[in-house]
């Protein structure tokens, strides 16, 4: 039996690196594009659906003018409740940082390693900055594992109208320098 998986291996990953899923079998490279014959649905095709925008619960204005979001880092996930014990990952990622890109941090009169106060309408933190040239200009991004630094406090509850998932990863932000 073929699985999307049957081709990666821990030696494998050793050896090579990285193996592109799907991958089917061991002499096969990886597949680039997922999808390409059929789509696991009835009739084999996709099944798209139309949507119109709906701009987020809250959104930027002249009292908090940055967007936070919040996410996954590599080393810790969700709540960190496993992630956080391995002694390993805490040794890479110890606390939680306010990600800004170059812009950002430059406009703030801040440099990487400085504290900011990240407030909403709903809580503030105070966290190191870390330059991230990813993350958008206008935007703050926090970790949600660490629970001394919970940003998922400081986020809007508000639920998705078809999926009713919380709206946990957006909200209106003020960033400001914190003493240090």
């Amino acid at each position: 039996m073929h699985t999307a998986i049957g081709g990666i291996t821990w030696d494998r990953l050793q050896q090579e690196g990285s193996v592109t899923y799907p991958c089917l079998s061991a002499d096969d490279p990886g597949q680039p594009v997922v999808f390409t014959d059929h789509f696991p649905t009835a009739n084999g095709r996709a099944q798209l659906v139309p949507t119109a925008f709906v701009a987020a619960a809250e959104v930027p204005d002249a009292e908090y003018p940055m967007v936070l979001i919040t996410g996954r880092q590599l080393e810790h996930w969700h709540t960190g409740s496993m992630t956080r014990r391995a002694g390993v990952l805490h040794a890479l990622e110890p606390a939680a940082t306010a990600s800004l890109n170059g812009t950002e941090l430059t406009r703030l009169g801040l440099q990487p390693g400085d504290p900011v106060r990240i407030a909403t309408r709903r809580g503030s933190v105070t966290l190191a900055t870390r330059r991230d040239d990813g993350t958008p200009t206008g935007t703050v991004f926090v970790p949600f594992a660490y629970v001394e630094a919970a940003a998922n406090l400081l986020t809007h509850a508000a639920l998705d109208p078809f999926g009713k998932i919380p709206e946990f990863k957006y909200c209106a932000a003020r960033v400001e320098a914190a003493a240090q």
